[in-house]
């Protein structure tokens, strides 16, 4: 069990008109330095829960229990008894909306409200219809992935600054608020303004994971020629067996490589420098191109059939392979107890400490209608503080399980949904409003929770925020699809298709097509609002 763990996409790119770089509108630009802290709710740990394995550098503290009794962070209801109607995106069942979770919920917030879920697979064209209309919910919540075109323009314009209930020793109203973590606050700051509720991310959201039920408990690869020789000793094409699937994200992660937009820049002597012009993406790509180049890769994985990754990986056709931790406890329940996956310790590609870039601290914002008088504004945060309680609360159990005997049971600790709960709690909806603190808790696994837990606090040591880190960037329009090309260059060479020195006519082609513009305008807004980290 676990605080709804949600892999980050990629940083988002929205509308800011608080300063920006050449050229930079009310539309572009960003907002960093001191501008954006004092927007930011202040950071104030709860520490009602004592964890297991405790949090190291910002990796997630791990749970193996329940704790009893459990404890309480709201103590009575908040609300006025006000109705308000809240949109989120659903990835499962949609439930009725009348049902005993979201009584429960409401009697609990003392609140009503009217949850309107929707398939979050086709969202995007849902909410985009919405936000172009005059009939705005109250509340709605909008993946970072799903801010496309004008629906990130609607996000400025739309919804409430949150910042004169939040910013500082304000959000002291809010305790459960408060203890969501800065960083996940600073990707809340959209047009100027803290416009968002976050659902926090872990520090590291994706890691190499290998079969130690099949390779044996000895030490995992600790370098890039360790990864070629375990190539070589597990892939027998004959037997239907290869080492690797698709490792590309984490190869980049072994040899250093800045993630992608916009913390694909760095600073050297006083100038950017993108990743597409360092010297670890080209290593990267030419150590890719050698597992190619050897077949040690999976061939359906080189036919881009990334949605039979995980089959591949529990049905034993490769070896290791790179995927989001959020899915590690539901694989680990599906395949049983002879199954053992375990996450490599990154590592820099000669054998060295690693050098790691933290993931977005937040992906998922929901936000409040800007229409909203002031006391339901504080009475839909007095809701959202209830939704981000944090694990070992009783707030936290109803939220992501309904009603212990109706939705679910507890058996030796362990919670248990009914038919009922998954039909009306699992999924969990309220948790959209905003959530609690990245943790790993699983009172069923309890190995999982020590290894897991374990993995993120050795790498944690290693992690550093890129130089545009919690900063919502908006590109100018004229650069949308510079980046885009690389998308397919890179596959074509780690494929074969294409040379690795074809990467230097790419980027020649890219600097004079914009690519040095793109760095100016970079350049200005770093000078003009200083660095993210």
């Amino acid at each position: 069990m676990a605080a709804l763990a949600v892999a980050g996409a990629g940083p988002l790119l929205t509308a800011c008109g608080g300063g920006g770089g050449a050229g930079a509108s009310s539309r572009e630009g960003a907002t960093a330095g001191r501008a954006l802290r004092e927007l930011l709710p202040d950071h104030i740990p709860s520490g009602l829960v004592e964890p297991d394995f405790a949090g190291v550098d910002g990796s997630s503290p791990g749970f193996t229990h329940l704790p009893d009794p459990l404890a309480t962070s709201v103590p009575e209801p908040r609300g006025s008894g006000a109705s308000f109607r809240v949109m989120t995106p659903l990835w499962g069942t949609v439930p009725r909306r009348e049902n005993d979770y979201y009584t429960a919920v409401n009697e609990a917030l003392g609140s009503t409200l009217v949850f309107d879920p929707q398939d979050g697979n086709t969202y995007q064209e849902k909410i985009g219809a919405v936000l172009a209309g005059s009939d705005i919910p109250d509340a709605v919540t909008i993946p970072g992935w799903n801010m496309q075109g004008q629906i990130r323009n609607a996000v400025t314009s739309r919804f409430a600054d949150l910042a004169p209930y939040l910013a500082g020793s304000k959000v002291r109203d809010y305790p459960n608020l408060a203890n969501i973590p800065t960083a996940a606050w600073q990707y809340c700051v959209f047009g100027g303004a803290l416009r968002g509720l976050p659902m926090p991310a872990p520090v590291l959201g994706d890691a190499i994971f290998y079969r130690r039920d099949i390779v044996g408990t000895g030490t995992p690869p600790g370098s890039a020629d360790d990864l070629l020789a375990f190539g070589a000793e597990y892939t027998d094409a004959r037997a239907g067996r290869w080492a690797f699937d698709d490792l590309w994200t984490g190869i980049q992660k072994i040899f250093g490589v800045l993630p992608d937009a916009p913390s694909y820049w760095r600073e050297e002597n006083g100038r950017l420098v993108h990743k597409i012009e360092t010297e670890e993406y080209r290593e990267a790509l030419a150590f890719a191109r050698k597992l190619h180049d050897q077949k040690y890769v999976h061939p359906d994985a080189e036919a881009n059939k990334d949605a039979d990754a995980k089959m591949r990986f529990t049905g034993g056709q490769v070896l290791m392979y790179n995927d989001g931790t959020g899915g590690w406890k539901g694989m680990v329940s599906e395949q049983g107890d002879d199954f053992d996956m375990q996450p490599v310790d990154y590592f820099f590609h000669d054998g060295g400490e690693p050098r790691l870039w933290q993931d977005p601290a937040a992906s998922i914002f929901t936000f409040l209608n800007k229409d909203l008088p002031e006391e339901k504004i504080r009475e839909l945060l007095a809701a959202a503080d209830f939704a981000a309680a944090p694990y070992g609360t009783r707030e936290f159990m109803l939220t992501y399980y309904g009603v212990d005997g109706v939705h679910h049971e507890l058996s030796s600790g362990v919670p248990e949904f009914s038919e009922q709960g998954l039909q009306e709690a699992q999924p969990a909806t309220l948790v959209f409003l905003a959530s609690p603190p990245h943790t790993v808790a699983f009172p069923d696994e309890p190995q999982l929770v020590e290894d897991y837990a374990g993995w993120m606090a050795r790498q944690a040591p290693h992690v550093s925020q890129p130089l545009f880190f919690g900063m919502q960037v908006v590109e100018p329009q004229r650069y949308a699809t510079l980046y885009t090309p690389f998308d397919d260059l890179q596959k074509d060479i780690r494929r074969g298709r294409k040379k690795v020195s074809d990467l230097e006519q790419a980027v020649s082609t890219w600097r004079n097509s914009g690519g040095d513009e793109l760095r100016d305008w970079y350049q200005e807004l770093l000078e003009s609002n200083g660095s993210g980290n």
